[in-house]
């Protein structure tokens, strides 16, 4: 198992290559969920993620002979930006394999830290066998993303960070996928500060640790916004130092995840990625088990895509009454529609959307279907636009 000394010397090592990010207390997040929530802002290194520091680390490690060979990695994402980058300033030739159907931004990030990006496979499956036949064809050192005693102990450095800058605290809230940052960041939390507890959080589809303490369940697997921790099952060394180390993992949902980025947006003004997400998601699903606590959860990734930024918050907004979408049979004659814009104007509503139809929807020819999306400030608010509206026109609530 890696030791807090590894865990120093990677700091050590790493230091000026990687950002020192900020330890932040939120007092928005903490009036919100009933307990003191510190944050570790990861989502400001350069690549936009934790996972420079394990990669910093490992390639700094490598011989000469070794760096003359070149490294090759397989990721999707963070971990493919983190070995690109840091093999750029090293001098060494980088290789990173994506699955076919990765996203253009992320191929394009990644390119534009210097590395050679070869799309390859259906899935990470895929790609990762394609990856082992080149590094073998090549002869390439490969950089695994968490299962490494290095890229643990690079990982470790956001815990060693996080209890120098931060006040008492009595649990940390961490990320799961591979185990890589919950497995460096537990040895590192439990040589400085032994009475701190180690939470793991996993979501729902990749919960190969939802019987924790007890074995590895299979976990079912498929499309998730937490894709960072899309994993089906942790490294053989980061299981070890999560089995003596880590008191309890906790699964969050899909939802979970959502409700937390949007929070996280208008509490922390922290724009974050589902896995990065999953903390705050954690101490908001969970209420009996954190409240009253001094947690510290890492903002693990910023590596959202936009659009579904985007969406996330408009869902959001809608399941909790700040967004509302009513369906109006209205008669078909001039200056409905300019009634209505008044009427919700004057409950103080914000239209977002209108959909006006005539030949399809409505039940008579002299009334037309009107559709619209209105912005509101609570769902007090909301009730108080519907029932405005209500008074001169059948409106349903979809």
């Amino acid at each position: 198992m890696i030791t807090f000394e590894d865990i120093t010397a990677a700091a050590r090592r790493i230091e000026g290559r990687v950002l020192r990010t900020p330890t932040l207390p939120s007092h928005s997040l903490s009036k919100s969920v009933g307990a003191e929530i510190t944050l570790k802002l990861e989502n400001l290194q350069a690549v936009g993620s934790f996972k420079e520091r394990g990669a910093a680390n490992k390639l700094a490690l490598l011989t000469p002979e070794e760096r003359a060979r070149g490294v090759i990695a397989v990721s999707a994402g963070n971990h493919a930006q983190g070995v690109a980058r840091h093999a750029s300033l090293l001098g060494i030739d980088a290789v990173i394999v994506m699955p076919r159907f990765t996203p253009a931004s992320k191929v394009t990030r990644t390119e534009g830290w210097g590395a050679r990006v070869v799309l390859e496979g259906n899935n990470f499956a895929e790609a990762s066998l394609f990856a082992k036949d080149l590094q073998e064809r090549e002869g390439r050192v490969f950089i695994h993303p968490y299962d490494d005693d290095a890229v643990m102990a690079g990982q470790g450095t956001c815990a060693l960070e996080l209890l120098e800058d931060a006040g008492p605290l009595d649990a940390l809230v961490v990320p799961i996928g591979g185990g890589g940052l919950l497995s460096g960041m537990a040895v590192a939390a439990k040589a400085m500060r032994p009475e701190i507890e180690l939470i793991g959080v996993q979501v729902e589809s990749y919960s190969s640790l939802s019987a924790f303490p007890g074995a590895e369940v299979t976990p079912c697997g498929g499309a998730t916004i937490a894709e960072g921790i899309a994993v089906m099952k942790i490294g053989r060394r980061t299981h070890e130092v999560i089995q003596q180390l880590v008191s309890k993992v906790v699964v969050v949902s899909e939802r979970d995840v959502e409700n937390a980025i949007t929070l996280m947006a208008e509490g922390a003004k922290q724009v974050t990625e589902g896995a990065g997400a999953t903390g705050l998601a954690a101490v908001m699903s969970h209420p009996a088990l954190f409240a009253g606590k001094r947690l510290a959860l890492p903002v693990s990734g910023g590596n959202i895509d936009t659009r579904i930024l985007a969406n996330t918050l408009l869902r959001a907004m809608l399941r909790d009454g700040r967004l509302l979408r009513l369906i109006m049979e209205i008669p078909d004659r001039p200056g409905v529609l300019a009634d209505i814009s008044k009427t919700i104007g004057e409950a103080g509503g914000n239209i977002i959307e209108v959909s006006h139809q005539r030949l399809f929807a409505a039940p008579s020819v002299q009334a037309a279907e009107l559709e619209v999306m209105i912005e509101a400030r609570d769902p007090q608010h909301a009730e108080q636009i519907t029932e405005a509206l209500r008074e001169h026109y059948v409106v349903r609530r979809v």
